[in-house]
């Protein structure tokens, strides 16, 4: 009995661990022609729509953020009226299989080089930074989806600077079911003032080659 019982172990088959969902570009981009007129054709960004580039931002980062805004977890205060407009953007996308097919299609664009439009104290910004933010946001600011931090270099500077009032104003990270965006703006309310908050930024686009003016 207990040689049958080995052997039927033994027979046993090991299955694959079930893989995510990782997207179809080609469905992705029918559904993505409702996000270019703000954010561009080629995820480019466009400043006077208040639509940051999407080429830069990792893939995992804009999946939960695109589920967050789809769930409302994002865009939920009444203060925020562009995450309130980008909310109602998301909501077009029905599930999770096409919030990862939008996103497989972001990622066929080449990566771009923002322009610089924030300045500040790249030393202050480094030594704020690492004390700040580089435990989770990693060396560099290249992010750590272990951490569910985001890379931050490469993104627009205008674009974090307003993310960070918005944490820092208890306008984004408020949903009771967002626990990462309470921790990021239990972490930006550390930072006293603008000129703070601008030498940090700065730094970040140290880490990143400046664009061409």
């Amino acid at each position: 009995m207990v040689l049958l019982g080995c052997s039927a172990k033994k027979d046993q088959v090991e299955k694959p661990p079930i893989q995510p969902y990782s997207g179809n570009a080609k469905h992705g981009k029918l559904l993505y022609s409702i996000c270019a007129t703000c954010h561009g054709d080629a995820g480019q960004g466009n400043p006077k729509m208040n639509a940051p580039a999407l080429t830069n931002a990792d893939d995992w980062y804009l999946k939960r953020q695109l589920s967050n805004f789809n769930k409302g977890l994002r865009g939920y205060s009444g203060l925020d009226t562009l995450g309130f407009q980008m909310a109602a953007m998301a909501r077009t996308l029905p599930d999770s299989f096409a919030i990862a097919d939008v996103t497989a299609y972001i990622k066929t664009f080449p990566e771009t080089i923002p322009a610089i439009t924030i300045t500040g104290d790249i030393k202050k910004g480094e030594r704020a930074y690492q004390s700040n933010c580089g435990s989770c946001h990693g060396q560099g600011a290249k992010g750590n989806q272990k951490m569910h931090a985001p890379r931050l270099s490469g993104m627009n500077d205008w674009y974090l600077r307003r993310q960070l009032g918005k944490f820092k104003n208890n306008i984004r990270g408020t949903h009771p079911d967002d626990q990462l965006g309470a921790q990021m703006a239990s972490m930006a309310a550390l930072l006293p003032d603008d000129e703070a908050v601008n030498n940090i930024i700065a730094y970040i686009n140290s880490t990143t080659s400046p664009a061409k003016k």
